[in-house]
C-alpha cells in the first residue's frame, strides 16, 4: 500500500510545527516531530541508565528500541513500547542529553530506521530541516516552507520567555542560525529539487495549510 507521506522543511520560526500540526489533523494523518523521538531517546537512555558513549552499549540499546507515533483521537502521541511517554520528554534535564546524543552517528542511523518506519505503517506528516532531501527523498509530497528572515525573528521575539532579550539580538541570533543551517556539511538546510516552496511571510496557518492541501490528493 502506498502511504500519503508528506514533508514540511524549512528555517527556524517559519511556522513549521503550527503548520505541520494543523495539516496533519486536517488529513487525518499522524504529526511527527524529529526533535520529539530525539528527546525520546534521550529519556530511554536515562530511564534505562545506558552508557550512551560506550558504542557497543549504546547499538545494543538502539536495537532494541521501539519508538512510534499513534493517533489518539485528533493528538499525535509519542509511545516507546506502546507506552505514551509525551509527559516525560520535554524537561530540561532530557533536552540537554538530546542535544547531546543526537550529534552521535549511531542514534541519528537508528531514528532514521524509525522515521521510515512509521512512514510504512502509516500516512503522516513529518516536519524538519532534511525530511526531503535526506530521510524521505521519494516523498509524494513535499514542501519547503519559509518566510522573511525579520517576520521569523519577530514570530520568535513575541513567543520567546527569555528575560531581557531584545529583538535585535533575536534577528542576528536568526540569521546566524540560517547562515549555521544552510551552510553545514552533513544535510545541509535546502529545499529538496522537487519541494514546493511556500513563502508564508504575509500568509497565516489557516491559509498556508489550504494551499498545501491544494496539492495532496485527497482520500
Amino acid at each position: 500500500m502506498n502511504r500519503r507521506i508528506i514533508t514540511i522543511d524549512g528555517p527556524a520560526g517559519a511556522g513549521k510545527t503550527t503548520v505541520s500540526k494543523a495539516l496533519a489533523q486536517a488529513l487525518g494523518c499522524v504529526y511527527v516531530d524529529t526533535g520529539a523521538l530525539y528527546r525520546a531517546v534521550a529519556f530511554e537512555i536515562s530511564r534505562q541508565q545506558i552508557n550512551w558513549k560506550d558504542m557497543n552499549v549504546l547499538e545494543g540499546f538502539l536495537a532494541g528500541l521501539e519508538l512510534d507515533y499513534i493517533l489518539d483521537g485528533q493528538k499525535s502521541v509519542m509511545v516507546s513500547s506502546g507506552q505514551d511517554i509525551s509527559a516525560y520528554i520535554r524537561t530540561n534535564e532530557i533536552s540537554m542529553l538530546a542535544s547531546a546524543t543526537s550529534a552521535v552517528p549511531q542514534v541519528r542511523k537508528s531514528l532514521l530506521g524509525i522515521q521510515q518506519s512509521i512512514a510504512r505503517a502509516r500516512d503522516a506528516v513529518f516536519e524538519g530541516r532534511d525530511m526531503g532531501t535526506a530521510v524521505f527523498p521519494d516523498a509524494p509530497y513535499k514542501f519547503f516552507l519559509t518566510a522573511d528572515v525579520k517576520v521569523r525573528a519577530r514570530r520568535r521575539f513575541e513567543e520567546s520567555d527569555t528575560p531581557g532579550i531584545s529583538f535585535e539580538k533575536m534577528f542576528q541570533d536568526m540569521v546566524q542560525r540560517d547562515t549555521n543551517d544552510t551552510q553545514r556539511t552533513v544535510s545541509p538546510l535546502k529545499p529538496a529539487p522537487d519541494a514546493i516552496l511556500i513563502d508564508a511571510t504575509e500568509l497565516d496557518v489557516f491559509q498556508v495549510v489550504e494551499k498545501m492541501k491544494s496539492y495532496i490528493t485527497i482520500g
